[in-house]
């Protein structure tokens, strides 16, 4: 991964979420190599909102919610987003066991 700050990590990383996938905020703050930094990830993310370069929709919480929707244009633009992609729900949830994909660093 490229030497940046936390906000430019959890963007890189993000933006290699597969299509059709979702990672969680804890997954992508521990390979970052910060374990217990899921809120700060959520905070990166929220920063960006609009930003379509950066995948957020596909950044659930570890339950597979959709706790960022608030950031999106419309409440229901992050779960349109990602059945668009395939993504199958569970009532509110998204199916983890189908669709999380979990980050791994390389340096």
């Amino acid at each position: 991964m490229p030497d940046k700050d936390f906000f430019e990590k959890v963007f890189w990383i993000v933006r290699q979420i597969p299509y059709g996938k979702v990672s969680t905020y804890g997954h992508i703050g521990e390979a970052i190599g910060l374990k217990s930094s899921a809120r700060m990830v959520g905070w990166a993310l929220n920063s960006v909102a609009g930003d379509l370069s950066i995948p957020c929709h596909r950044v659930v919480n570890r339950n597979g919610e959709l706790t960022g929707k608030r950031y999106f244009a419309t409440p229901d633009m992050m779960r349109e987003m990602l059945e668009a992609e395939g993504i199958e729900f569970i009532g509110e949830h998204v199916n983890m066991e189908k669709h999380l994909w979990v980050p791994s660093i390389k340096e």
